[in-house]
């Protein structure tokens, strides 16, 4: 047996508030956003549809982006009771992947305002695979994907080990990580001190990179710089929840 500790998971996710969309708006978005996200890394280019075994989810790509198929899977993941009536206000549902370590969990048109709506996707940990995409650069364009296609409030790729450093973690919205975007929406991002850096993404919102090395939980200084970050942000009154309490 190995004493050397698992690896941190890393993931990315877009979260924005109440929004009511179709399954056809939903599919659309998810088709840009994997349109946009293809060339970050080959590990990201190819998606298929849920199967019990890989062989068989491979029969069933999902590249290029089939908006029919898309709209098909959101109408699929409506909430509902078994038998009962749908719960259109809880919006639609897809999870799929890619079978090599990436996985996507889409919540699309709730506008019931009880929990946010989100593209989560987490990454590959381990193998070369982690190694490309556990980058500054893979992760900016990632973040910057979701960003454009979902119009998010905030988003954020980090580890989750890293995540549980902040000292009151809120839902939906307060948190500081690798690479973090802040919609216009909530205001303008302040100066951040280095290693911090500072992209605009078209005129939709802001891009914080918070270091050009790999974020983990066992770095002090990363540690510190995040929390540093997050002071500034939250006294600028960016750092809301995306559903406010």
């Amino acid at each position: 047996m190995s004493d050397k500790p698992d690896p941190e998971t890393y993931y990315a996710g877009a979260y924005w508030g109440p929004r009511k969309e179709s399954a056809e708006e939903c599919a659309r978005r998810t088709a840009h956003f994997l349109t946009l996200l293809a060339p970050a890394d080959p590990s990201l280019a190819q998606w298929y549809k849920p199967a019990r075994r890989l062989k068989d989810a491979r029969k069933h790509p999902l590249m290029p982006p089939d908006l029919p198929t898309l709209t098909e899977c959101f109408r699929r993941g409506v909430n509902r009771e078994r038998g009962g009536p749908v719960f259109e206000d809880l919006g639609l549902s897809f999870w799929f992947g890619t079978g090599e370590g990436a996985d996507l969990r889409i919540t699309c048109g709730d506008y019931a305002g009880s929990s946010p709506n989100h593209c989560v996707l987490d990454l590959p940990d381990r193998g070369s695979n982690a190694d490309r995409v556990l980058t500054t650069p893979v992760l900016t364009h990632v973040v910057r994907s979701m960003a454009v296609a979902w119009e998010p409030d905030w988003a954020v790729a980090m580890s989750r080990d890293y995540r549980e450093t902040f000292a009151e973690p809120r839902r939906g919205g307060t948190f500081v990580g690798w690479v973090t975007y802040l919609s216009r929406r909530r205001g303008v991002v302040p100066p951040l001190p280095a290693p911090a850096r500072i992209e605009l993404v078209e005129d939709r919102g802001t891009l914080l990179v918070l270091t050009p090395e790999r974020l983990t939980a066992s770095n002090p200084a990363h540690v510190e710089s995040g929390q540093r970050v997050r002071e500034l942000l939250d006294r600028a009154g960016l750092m809301q929840p995306v559903i406010p309490k």
